[in-house]
């Protein structure tokens, strides 16, 4: 068993994402920066998160929303400089928040000085820093595949051979066999830890190796072939058929050897310093290594994996996921979370049209009583919604606007038809500006000023922070409560996790315990009323928490009685 006093503070912390660049504008030219976080400090203070993950901030061409690094160990211009990154830094901490920084370890953008050099001539000293081939048979070195469109393979004519970038070709991926280049991406590490950094999410981690030998893979068909049979496919078995065929087709860019003595090694150089901790980008739960060698965590990806969350689906995750991590060490920890900024936001996602708000949250509830970590997405606190560009001219993610030209130009889908499938697919719906106050751009950035991507129209129905500040039983006052009321409940931080009820499909229930405290959850993903047996030998029962009007000082009955879509905490002894 975990006690409470062992846990490390990412352990018992509740994280919460910042895209910079729609977090807050402080300088008033329509792209969020440092300024407006530092200003923004005290409003996370209030809400009651523990830990920041900011996204990346680091000098970027933005063909990939920052994910191109064109220098690890500077601001971007439009963000600040390392003196306002500095003052972030210590006013969260002075507010008792850690700070988290995004790393691209895979590659980098085609304007780092690092790639620069490398293609200026086969013999420049960095030529190896990244992955060099010549072709075959007058075309690429195999028939490897982008995701992100087109061959994984792209000519430079300067120096007559292929470079490999597992995504954009703006993206050469780094050659970490070069021993030269692990040693500038650690010293990259320590710059930050150095300046008093708490950690690192680290993105993409399984695309870092490729296979040495370069086959080709199995997959008879092209990338864009095999995403045309996608689009077209009209039954779930097509569909997982084909991604099988995807699988394939990635066997030899994916999880390959090497990759876990390399994280050993990053842990080693994070070991350094005390109390830092790194979380993956991945769902593979070998990257946690004995528990103690690799990366503190992984998300739990396959939680989210779902349309609409049921009792049913999380039970069963919680049942494989909790079993895993328990055959890697007793001390191996979760980490869930339902949103991202990769992710359509959680109250889009799980909403039914009905009980939207409901939904949202009963979706909190289960990240902040489940076992493990909870990562939350800014704007989840106010119900920020996804928002669906209706012309490609406002688009700004590069996946949203090459899968829209794809569709039209490859495919001949219509205009209209591929500008809403675009909508959907680019993560630009959900990343657009914090809606702050009912006013113009929603307070993101001055009324004459054009924000980087457009503001969602709903912040004047109250989907903004000034609002529901002010208005008592909202959105935000209830993420504000429930914050509060973790950070107040030793059970629901270090508590073992114990499944209740299993044969209830509509209801999840589970007790989290430790010595001094037990605590029983129970979720009610119905529209229907249900009820829910209460657990047997606890003479004395109160009421933590309950979504719903009831009697909190009287002693409940045997049953806890759930309206549709409510829940209720209680504390056992």
């Amino acid at each position: 068993m975990v006690l409470l006093k062992d846990l490390k503070w990412w352990e018992k912390a509740v994280f919460y994402q910042i895209y910079p660049r729609s977090f807050a504008d402080g300088n008033g030219d329509g792209i969020g920066d440092l300024a407006g976080m530092i200003s923004r400090l005290d409003y996370l203070e209030s809400v009651g998160v523990d830990a920041i993950w900011l996204s990346p901030h680091y000098p970027s061409p933005n063909i990939d929303c920052g994910y191109d690094i064109s220098d690890y160990t500077a601001v971007a211009p439009e963000y600040g400089d390392l003196e306002q990154f500095q003052e972030f830094l210590d006013g969260a901490h002075r507010r008792g928040m850690k700070l988290i920084l995004d790393l691209v370890l895979n590659h980098t953008s085609d304007q780092h000085a690092w790639f620069q050099e490398s293609r200026s001539s086969r013999e420049n000293p960095k030529r190896d820093w990244y992955v060099w081939k010549d072709g075959l048979d007058g075309g690429p070195p195999n028939n490897w595949n982008s995701p992100f469109g087109g061959s994984a393979w792209e000519w430079d004519a300067h120096t007559g051979q292929y470079y490999y970038h597992f995504f954009f070709k703006q993206q050469p991926d780094l050659n970490w066999r070069n021993p030269q280049v692990k040693e500038a991406m650690f010293n990259a590490v320590r710059f930050w830890l150095d300046r008093g950094v708490d950690g690192f999410r680290l993105d993409a981690i399984g695309t870092i190796y490729e296979h040495p030998d370069l086959p080709d893979h199995p997959v008879p068909m092209s990338g864009a072939q095999l995403r045309r049979e996608l689009d077209r496919a009209e039954s779930a078995e097509k569909r997982a058929e084909l991604m099988r065929y995807w699988q394939q087709m990635e066997q030899y860019q994916i999880g390959q050897p090497g990759i876990h003595a390399l994280m050993k090694e990053l842990r080693a150089v994070i070991d350094e310093y005390d109390e830092r901790m790194l979380i993956g980008e991945d769902e593979d739960l070998a990257y946690l290594g004995n528990g103690n060698d690799e990366l503190h965590f992984v998300f739990n990806f396959p939680l989210m994996k779902t349309d609409r969350l049921s009792a049913d689906w999380i039970r069963r995750n919680q049942r494989q996921r909790l079993a895993e991590l328990r055959r890697i060490s007793p001390q191996a920890w979760p980490c869930n979370t339902l949103g991202n900024h990769d992710s359509s936001r959680v109250y889009t996602r799980y909403a039914d049209g009905v009980h939207d708000e409901e939904l949202a949250r009963l979706s909190l509830a289960l990240m902040l009583t489940l076992r493990g970590t909870p990562f939350l997405y800014n704007g989840e606190e106010i119900g920020m919604t996804d928002l669906f560009l209706k012309d490609i001219s406002l688009f700004q993610d590069t996946l949203g606007v090459w899968y829209y030209h794809t569709q039209v130009a490859d495919l001949g889908v219509d205009a209209a038809e591929a500008l809403d499938k675009a909508s959907r697919l680019t993560r630009d719906k959900n990343r657009t500006p914090m809606q702050w106050a009912n006013q113009p751009n929603a307070g993101f950035c001055p009324e004459d000023v054009t924000p980087w991507l457009p503001i969602n129209p709903n912040y004047a129905a109250g989907i903004n922070v000034h609002a529901q500040q002010h208005q008592a039983g909202s959105l935000w006052h209830f993420y504000r409560q429930m914050l509060r009321l973790r950070k107040d409940t030793p059970a629901l931080i270090a508590g073992e996790y114990h499944e209740y009820h299993p044969s209830n499909r509509k209801v999840l229930a589970f007790i989290r315990a430790i010595p001094e405290q037990t605590c029983f959850v129970a979720l009610n993903y119905s529209e229907r009323f249900t009820r829910v047996l209460l657990p047997t030998g606890y003479p004395q029962t109160r009421v933590l928490y309950s979504s719903f009007p009831m009697n909190k000082a009287a002693q409940p009955e045997r049953w806890a009685k759930l309206p549709p879509y409510q829940f209720v905490i209680y504390e056992l002894s």
